[in-house]
């Protein structure tokens, strides 16, 4: 719908039109900046509007001062088109637009709905307790993506639904892999809370044994990218490393068609869409095991956990997939069963569910 008739459709209604909140989902909405990834608050706002919600959205600026200048003018501007914010919270500097954003909400009577997102929340809660407490006090319901979050939340006395991330599954052809080849296949950007470097060496490892073994490496340049190639060079294997740079959503299908073995890395993270992008196309996974990894990834079943920069366990797990088909075809088709969770058919009730359940609440009526 165009975002100017859908402005007029909520301007004709003073609430909810047939039972769905007039949204205002608020966050870092960069994926058309080039270079940046397309986010959570972007897809969920593409497929509210899709299932007939009211939906403004604000800020798709790469600069996040900007983003909080349309982020309050929006806000202010919009607010008798808004029953529900949802608000998209990661902390960390991006938690001053948060802070801001909740704020005005709250003053202007519209119920919040803080969606927590990233593996470091649970460490800058810890560091700011007394800032997160007045922020997230004001949400009228926190939703994780995984256990890990909602866990972390907890401890600090909070309670949080857990609604899955969101892919459009359509866009994933899945192709299940069992008899698989040392194509491996690494998308993430190139700093350091993703560790690229170890990437490299598990490649130069494995090359130890399958010689045959090749990498792709696509994402932004977050200034590692030349310290990884330095390394591919100095362990001999820059010939077998690919390094295409980000990638959109064809990019994505291309390499991910081509590959074998999806690696992630991360020394920090919470529910990599990464991930679940892999599995929808059938890769089989093999992941560090950190954060909330242990809660997305069922080691053995959906994929292959390691311990943090282990680059011989990282190894063995590769060549062990390429010589165990029954390993590898298992992980290729629980993986895509775990990705269909993350459809909209799926997700999408759970996110009607939970605003059904709030104005419930609002109206004094038991769920």
């Amino acid at each position: 719908m165009h975002l100017a008739l859908a402005q007029r459709l909520c301007a004709m209604s003073s609430t909810m039109i047939n039972g769905k909140p007039r949204l205002c989902v608020v966050g870092p909405l960069v994926g058309r900046n080039p270079g940046h990834v397309t986010t959570q608050g972007e897809i969920l706002a593409a497929h509210f509007r899709a299932a007939g919600y009211c939906v403004t959205a604000t800020s798709g600026a790469a600069s996040r001062y900007v983003r909080l200048i349309q982020t309050v003018s929006t806000l202010v501007r919009s607010q008798s088109l808004i029953d529900t914010v949802l608000l998209q919270v990661y902390g960390g500097r991006s938690f001053v637009v948060e802070d801001v954003a909740s704020g005005l909400a709250r003053r202007f009577g519209h119920r919040i709905v803080m969606h927590l997102r990233g593996g470091a929340m649970p460490e800058f809660m810890a560091r700011f307790p007394r800032w997160t407490r007045r922020v997230l006090a004001r949400a009228d319901a926190l939703v994780a993506p995984s256990p890990f979050l909602a866990r972390a939340v907890a401890r600090h006395g909070w309670s949080a639904s857990t609604i899955p991330n969101l892919i459009d599954l359509s866009a994933y052809s899945f192709r299940p892999r069992a008899l698989v080849s040392p194509r491996l296949f690494w998308m993430r950007s190139f700093h350091t809370i993703y560790n690229p470097l170890m990437a490299v060496r598990v490649l130069a490892r494995v090359r130890a044994i399958l010689p045959e073994a090749t990498l792709v490496m696509g994402g932004s340049n977050k200034g590692m990218e030349s310290h990884v190639r330095a390394e591919a060079e100095r362990l001999g294997v820059r010939g077998a490393v690919s390094f295409v740079g980000f990638l959109d959503a064809a990019g994505k299908q291309r390499e991910g068609a081509a590959g074998d073995v999806f690696l992630s890395t991360n020394r920090i993270d919470n529910t990599p869409v990464a991930i679940i992008e892999a599995w929808a196309m059938g890769l089989p996974v093999v992941s560090t095991d950190v954060g909330g990894l242990r809660d997305l990834v069922r080691d053995g079943e959906t994929g292959l956990l390691v311990p943090d920069d282990d680059v011989e366990a990282m190894s063995a797990a590769i060549v062990r997939l390429t010589r165990d088909p029954h390993l590898a075809g298992r992980l290729s088709v629980n993986g895509r069963r775990e990705a269909e969770r993350c459809s909209w058919a799926e997700v999408g009730p759970q996110w009607q569910h939970l605003f059904n359940r709030l104005a419930a609440a609002s109206a004094g009526v038991d769920d």
